[in-house]
């Protein structure tokens, strides 16, 4: 192929990996000669070649496979595809709760089974924080960890997000104002309830002790329980995400509680869920696909030697019927 484009082997070679420091017209001629011969690159000589696997890794610490079919994470694996499709690299999805599936993400970063990776939903005292700092390998993480903050991450303005979120449950009147936390374990947890105490204290109000759920309907629906047992009197409530929303909705119903006129809800995420709510549910929209579109861009130019800043995205309030 290299004598039909006239071209040394190593141009040719540079030509096909989409290196630098190759003209244009050398371009050409090795890319008319690949469709003269109907070439088609053998992707083990090049992982050989250019010790590259052609490959990223989406680590998620969660404890059951089907946590990938939970919209939120539906939407960052959509952002994270298309960014890493124009690149040509192939996705890798891994869970990394248990022993096992820590032990066979940990072998992953040693033996650079992949290009690089990319971290989420990492709690506090998870080893695969230390681990990832220790690779020699790009890792980009999904939203800051507890502890030290990494060299490299995207992550949502969540306590802007939840003071922003609080301020308008004050604004409309309300000086009640519960909150359905997030793990607690996590730093997406601590901030959105940060900017609750933030906003409370800001406004002259008590705010109230965490209420912890673990972002699912159920567990917000549990807390709401509670709350109302603990705070009969209470007249709003920020949930951490839509999930526990949706489930403080069902629980203020089945109380006999109206919203919004006897209780106020946000949740925060603007996922399907909260269009489809009873009532409709206002929230702070995050920028889902997004997320995981500017997660894979950050690891890309890792891979090809750059060095990106980390990364903040803006949230902004979607106002519905629940408040």
């Amino acid at each position: 192929m290299a004598e039909l484009a006239g071209v040394s082997r190593s141009v040719a070679s540079r030509a096909l990996n989409n290196a630098p420091h190759v003209s244009r017209a050398k371009r050409e001629a090795v890319e008319r000669a690949v469709r003269q011969l109907g070439y088609v690159p053998n992707p083990t000589a090049r992982a050989l070649a250019t010790r590259h696997t052609g490959a990223a890794a989406l680590v998620v610490a969660g404890e059951d496979p089907s946590i990938f079919a939970d919209p939120f994470f539906a939407q960052v694996i959509v952002g994270a595809s298309a960014a890493l499709e124009e690149a040509d690299l192939h996705l890798m999805l891994c869970l990394a709760a248990s022993d096992r599936g820590r032990g066979r993400v940990e072998r992953l970063l040693r033996a650079k089974g992949a290009d690089g990776v990319m971290l989420m939903a990492l709690r506090e005292g998870d080893p695969l924080a230390p681990m990832a700092e220790q690779a020699k390998m790009p890792v980009v993480f999904g939203g800051r960890p507890v502890g030290p903050v990494p060299r490299w991450y995207v992550d949502v303005d969540n306590v802007g997000g939840a003071r922003e979120a609080t301020e308008y449950l004050v604004s409309r009147g309300r000086t009640r104002v519960a909150m359905i936390c997030g793990r607690l374990d996590t730093e997406a947890g601590r901030a959105r309830y940060r900017g609750y105490r933030d906003a409370m204290l800001a406004a002259g109000l008590d705010p109230f002790p965490p209420r912890e759920g673990d972002f699912t309907e159920s567990s917000g629906a549990a807390a709401m329980a509670a709350l109302l047992a603990e705070h009969p009197d209470l007249d709003g409530v920020f949930a951490a995400n839509d999930n526990m929303g949706a489930g403080a909705l069902r629980t203020l119903r089945a109380a006999g509680r109206l919203v919004p006129a006897d209780v106020c809800v946000v949740g925060f995420d603007d996922l399907a869920v909260a269009e489809l709510a009873d009532p409709p549910l206002t929230t702070v929209h995050q920028p889902i696909s997004a997320f995981g579109r500017e997660m894979a861009r950050m690891l890309v130019a890792l891979v090809n030697g750059q060095d990106p800043t980390p990364l903040i995205l803006p949230t902004r309030l979607v106002v519905r019927s629940s408040a």
